[in-house]
């Protein structure tokens, strides 16, 4: 924060060169009613380094997985982010979220876009990824809205592996849009294939799958890419891109919409955000994509440039026709994830998602080797596991919480069913030793 000096010669300088009397002069055109008469309920001005003392004591009674070690996930995970990306987006021509309004004369952030989608388009296997979104929720919703437009249908099936939140998101995008959701039941951690086609019509505008879902396991992506086109459906299939260096690529599985939540792409853990919305098209659907497409081109001279090559926003020419106002959508959180796929690259991501897988099963086998404990579902899972516990999930949380723990995710909160079940997510960056602390800290946290 910057200190500026107001002392009272100054305010009394300009306010004679305003022609003031006082402060109160300044606001007589608000009517008194309105105006507050007593002071503030704030505490007195601190100097600065009062005042960084105050804040740095406020911050560490918070729970950061920089003090704590980390096994919570649900859609935000404890990936290493590497130091030069800090260094390179705080650099000033960077260091904003704002959308160009002169997109032509931003030649370094038009490129780092192009760049951002080369990659993420190549990373799920898709023809075309947009400019990003605020997170992962929004982009779900964004591609619901897309099929719904695509298909001129008004339904939409979800399957239950869905992320609670995301599906929140869905509702409130849909509110007064007629959309109607449905929900595909769960088997044994992943959707149950013939409640799956039970749940769709032939008003259903997409099926949304989510892998690894809610609770770490891997859905068969393939299979309701199939139900979804017999039905003439769309599928959507949010993603987590860490993951994608061994996963196999969404677009080879015939998904149509690919969208996730890129926070693990160098985007540290940030309570709540900001967060990087990844979206990514078959080739059919461009002119449906929400928000911005950067491309690249030559100039008269010949030279290399890069424009925004399509914008669907209702303040330029489509109006009511657009798509959706995505325009400062917290790019800066897109250029991390740029900068993480550079210097990660190809072999980078594929050992991050090797260390995670393995670590999560060394993890799974010791966890749920204590008396009580027990892995809740049999299904296939990649970084992420579901524990059934013997005692309260969120009870035995705040007990781990001493050991400096942060245990994971109570299901209790998205559904009673599940009230004895803890979400566990297990990153590249977790250690033997941690993994063996957690289980020793569980084990008497449940005896």
């Amino acid at each position: 924060m910057r200190y500026l000096p107001n002392t009272p010669q100054n305010q009394r300088a300009m306010l004679d060169v305003i022609g003031a009397r006082a402060i109160e002069d300044l606001l007589v055109k608000i009517p008194a009613k309105a105006r507050l008469s007593r002071p503030l309920g704030l505490p007195p001005a601190l100097a600065e380094t009062d005042l960084i003392h105050l804040l740095r004591g406020l911050a560490a009674e918070n729970a950061d997985a920089d003090s704590y070690t980390c096994f919570a996930g649900g859609g935000a995970y404890d990936h290493y982010v590497p130091s030069p990306i800090n260094h390179l987006i705080s650099r000033g021509e960077f260091f904003t979220a704002y959308t160009p309004y002169q997109p032509e004369a931003s030649q370094g952030t038009l490129r780092t876009i192009y760049e951002y989608q080369t990659m993420i388009a190549e990373l799920t296997g898709m023809d075309v990824a947009n400019a990003s979104i605020y997170d992962g929720g929004s982009a779900l919703a964004e591609a619901v809205l897309m099929a719904r437009d695509i298909t001129g249908r008004h339904e939409v099936v979800m399957t239950a592996g869905v992320h609670p939140l995301s599906r929140r998101v869905v509702e409130t995008y849909g509110q007064g849009l007629g959309l109607q959701l449905r929900t595909a039941p769960l088997g044994d951690g992943i959707t149950d294939a013939d409640g799956l086609r039970k749940a769709v019509s032939s008003k259903t505008a997409a099926i949304v799958v989510q892998s690894p879902n809610l609770f770490g396991c891997l859905e068969e992506i393939a299979d309701a890419a199939a139900v979804a086109h017999e039905a003439g459906a769309l599928l959507i299939a949010s993603v987590d891109p860490v993951n994608l260096g061994v996963l196999e690529a969404p677009g080879a599985q015939g998904v149509d919409i690919c969208v996730g939540e890129g926070q693990g792409l160098g985007v540290p853990l940030g309570f709540g955000g900001p967060n990087l919305g990844v979206l990514a098209v078959k080739k059919d659907f461009i002119r449906r994509i929400p928000g911005r497409l950067a491309g690249a081109t030559v100039d008269l001279d010949g030279h290399r440039g890069f424009v925004l090559t399509l914008q669907a926003r209702e303040q330029h020419i489509r109006r009511e026709k657009a798509t959706s106002n995505i325009c400062t959508n917290v790019a800066l959180c897109a250029l991390m994830g740029t900068i993480y796929m550079s210097i990660m690259g190809k072999a980078g991501l594929v050992r991050v998602g090797e260390l995670s897988t393995a670590k999560a099963h060394h993890a799974a086998g010791v966890l749920a080797a204590v008396p009580g404990v027990r892995l809740r579902f049999g299904a296939p899972f990649f970084k992420e596991f579901t524990l059934a516990l013997p005692k309260p999930p969120e009870r035995v949380a705040r007990r781990l919480l001493k050991d400096r723990i942060l245990a994971g995710v109570p299901l209790a909160r998205f559904d009673r069913k599940l009230r004895d079940c803890l979400v566990v997510a297990v990153t590249e960056r977790r250690t033997r030793a941690e993994i063996d602390a957690f289980a020793a800290a569980l084990a008497k946290a449940v005896a």
